[in-house]
């Protein structure tokens, strides 16, 4: 239920329920640094008497795991432990389902007697907290990392009933579980995607190679000069490599240019094939409205023989074809010059069109769902923020 008004009481950290606590992180949790043995004991497989030591490497999927003898392990952590990520980047993260000796760069958090496990893993993903320990650490010194003695007295609100907490973790479990299944459903359509294009973009027999320059006109991009502020801050998108994502269509960019910074631009046509040629190769969206792009994009206007869907799906599905392609620089690139000569195997236009009709079903598929979990992260956003300050009740 959702409590009146004036049952709430003003408190250091805002307005928070008459019947709730507020308290230091210290109160509620105690943090046990993990330890460092000698590197010289360090193994990249198990063996017997050797055990698993647990790094922020490891958590982020890093093939290589680390080993240490059982009796150098002074402390363990287990799957459903909290436990912190001490150092950055990123500065603060909170890391569970990993198991094993963990080392100086990890910090089990172990609730007290008053809180539970779950309630305090909510707690400590909160924004203002993530917000809190950054803005400590841009103030500090040499190697960035949270400091714990700031994070200890750190002030948290909290309901004092066991049954109040679980409610809420509930709550926030059941919204962090369609998250979940939204992002493996994405992940699988991802999947099912990638088949279906290889298969369709295949060559085969009627095909024809062609190269870049006969498939449309090459742009390279350029960039109005910035000290001119007529340019800038206007409507039309000047598209960078960072606006360029997993998504293949679009339409807006960070930093935008003004009508008459498109004039002093290389202006680029609606459905226009973007492809980065710097550094990231082979990243590449199809621009749906007019604007123009940055030096590390070209840009391909294809011609009347070409489909634009049908082109963004065949350089998707090369990206590694491309990266061969890149010069031995300091700095990967492909030349408009080269990236011209490159050459594809594309079918008809009538072909093209039915291929690029059958991947963008896939992808609008994708899209529905992607905004689907752009609104469940929102809302889970506002949920832990009502829930964890008591703004909303559920016992």
């Amino acid at each position: 239920m959702e409590v009146m008004q004036d049952e709430y009481v003003r408190t250091e950290v805002g307005l928070v329920p008459g019947d709730w606590q507020v308290r230091p992180i210290r109160d509620l949790l105690t943090f046990i640094g993990g330890s460092q043995p000698d590197r010289s004991y360090f193994r990249s497989d198990e063996k017997e008497g050797y055990i698993r030591l647990v790094q922020i490497r490891d958590y982020k999927g890093d093939k290589y795991i680390t080993f240490i003898p059982s009796h150098l392990a002074r402390r363990f952590c287990e799957v459903d432990d909290i436990m912190i990520g001490r150092y950055g980047p990123p500065i603060f993260q909170i890391l569970r389902g990993i198991k094993g000796a963990y080392n100086v760069a990890l910090i089990k958090a172990v609730p007290s007697s008053i809180v539970t496990k779950e309630f305090c893993w909510y707690v400590l993903n909160q924004e203002s907290l993530f917000n809190f320990v950054e803005k400590l650490s841009q103030r500090s010194s040499g190697q960035t990392g949270v400091d714990l003695n700031e994070l200890r007295n750190y002030n948290i609100p909290f309901p004092p009933t066991i049954e109040e907490q679980t409610a809420i973790a509930t709550a926030l479990s059941d919204a962090d579980a369609l998250i979940t299944a939204l992002e493996k459903l994405i992940a699988k359509k991802r999947a099912i995607k990638q088949g279906v294009m290889q298969k369709l973009l295949q060559p085969k027999a009627g095909w024809f190679d062609r190269k870049v320059k006969d498939i449309g006109e090459i742009v390279t991009g350029s960039t109005p000069p910035t000290l001119k502020s007529e340019y800038w801050n206007g409507s039309v998108p000047w598209v960078t490599p960072t606006d360029i994502t997993d998504m293949k269509d679009i339409s807006d960019s960070e930093r935008k240019i003004t009508g008459i910074g498109l004039k002093v631009s290389r202006k680029l046509p609606a459905n226009t094939l973007l492809v980065t040629c710097i550094a990231s190769i082979g990243k590449n969206a199809v621009l749906r409205k007019e604007g123009a792009c940055n030096q590390q994009i070209n840009a391909v206007i294809p011609n009347n023989e070409n489909h634009v869907d049908f082109l963004y799906y065949l350089i998707e599905a090369n990206k590694q074809y491309l990266l061969g392609k890149a010069g031995i620089t300091a700095t990967l690139m492909i030349s408009k010059k080269d990236f011209s000569e490159i050459k594809f195997s594309v079918p008809s236009l009538t072909e093209q069109a039915r291929i690029a009709d059958i991947l963008n079903e896939i992808e609008t598929e994708i899209v529905v769902l992607e905004k689907k979990l752009s609104k469940q992260r929102q809302l889970k956003q506002g949920m832990m923020q009502n829930l964890l300050t008591g703004k909303i009740r559920l016992v």
